[in-house]
């Protein structure tokens, strides 16, 4: 006898399937949620540019996209590819400097720049003999400073490795996302038209211009920032101006002292080098100029679209960074600010008719 499977059922069965299917499609995206998010701000960011190059390669996407993806490597993944390296050869340098302090133990005199400090340098000079003269007390110190500063440096430099690996496959992302810009477009228009009407549409168009003012605000700041910084390292004469200059760009991000680690160690480099007059040039440069763009600049570029407080900010970099890893510093303030902007849209307007679909 055939056993008939009622109505009631059968929609709990497509429901189910449904279901499995979607669990299915969100563990394979899981691991590339980071960078398919950030494939998207910057194909919502550089639209204009995209098709400007479109029309210039006589409408051809393909075309359009492989040099967009191309234009990108040299923008973002060259610049980092040259940081990460450099990062690691420092972390190499930094090691066979310190390995035969380590192993012989300090010297018996401070060098002569830590002795001629103002206010602090004689009570420096006072401690190195002390530590001199106890090499048990040495040891514990050395470890101390070094056991953390070491896990620091190598931290930073994964991250950044690991940043250079990301980006590179946010490019592959953005060229197919850039030959099929328009099929992506169009899906999205609908999408939010049969969602929420009108009122899904507005978000749709609020949602873009606060994401490139956004990243226009944050990677506009660093870019101002960082010629300010190659300016200042120009005149001062310190060297290695175009990987401080690319350093500064990326660390300036970072609110706070993201870029003044870059130009005050340029500063003790110089004081080290016996040119107090340039080191006190350049930490007067970092303090007046490189840090006070972030304070005119960043505020004119994301105000023209949404405005994004402090605490915002400093919250989406680190918490992107401990969830995106190092696309986090340009993703988490753009997730957040977006997030902030749409409910308070959302909010504004509580009352709309769902839409028939």
């Amino acid at each position: 006898m055939k056993q008939t499977i009622s109505p009631a059922q059968k929609q709990i069965i497509q429901i189910a399937l449904v279901a499995l299917l979607l669990i299915g499609c969100i563990a394979v995206l899981m691991p590339f949620t980071g960078t398919l998010l950030f494939a998207v701000v910057i194909c919502v960011t550089t639209a204009p540019l995209r098709n400007r190059i479109l029309l210039l390669c006589g409408g051809r996407s393909s075309l359009a996209a492989i040099l967009m993806s191309l234009l990108l490597l040299l923008l973002l993944v060259a610049p980092l590819a040259l940081l990460s390296g450099s990062l690691a050869d420092g972390l190499e340098s930094a090691i066979r400097y310190f390995k035969p302090m380590l192993e012989s133990g300090l010297p018996n005199e401070p060098p002569a720049s830590l002795a001629k400090l103002p206010l602090f340098g004689q009570d420096i000079s006072d401690y190195w003999h002390k530590l001199v003269a106890s090499r048990e007390e040495m040891n514990t110190l050395l470890r101390q400073l070094l056991d953390p500063t070491r896990k620091l440096a190598l931290a930073t430099v994964t991250m950044f490795g690991q940043g250079l690996l990301q980006l590179m496959l946010v490019v592959f992302f953005v060229f197919f996302m850039f030959r099929d810009a328009e099929h992506y477009a169009q899906a999205l228009i609908t999408g939010s038209r049969k969602l929420a009407g009108d009122l899904g549409e507005r978000m749709l168009r609020l949602a873009e211009g606060t994401v490139t003012g956004v990243m226009v605000g944050i990677v506009g700041t660093a870019a101002a920032q960082s010629l300010v910084a190659m300016i200042g390292f120009l005149i001062a004469g310190v060297p290695g101006v175009t990987i401080l200059t690319v350093a500064t760009f990326f660390f300036s991000m970072v609110p706070v002292v993201g870029a003044t680690l870059i130009w005050l160690g340029a500063a003790a480099w110089l004081y080290n080098g016996g040119q107090t007059g340039w080191a006190i040039f350049m930490i007067l440069w970092g303090m007046f100029g490189i840090s006070s763009v972030d304070n005119f600049v960043k505020p004119i570029l994301i105000s023209r679209t949404a405005s994004l407080p402090l605490l915002l900010i400093v919250v989406g970099v680190f918490g992107g960074v401990l969830v995106f890893g190092f696309i986090g510093l340009f993703l988490g303030p753009t997730l957040l600010a977006l997030s902030q902007v749409l409910i308070r849209e959302w909010l504004a307007h509580p009352d709309y008719e769902e839409p028939s679909i």
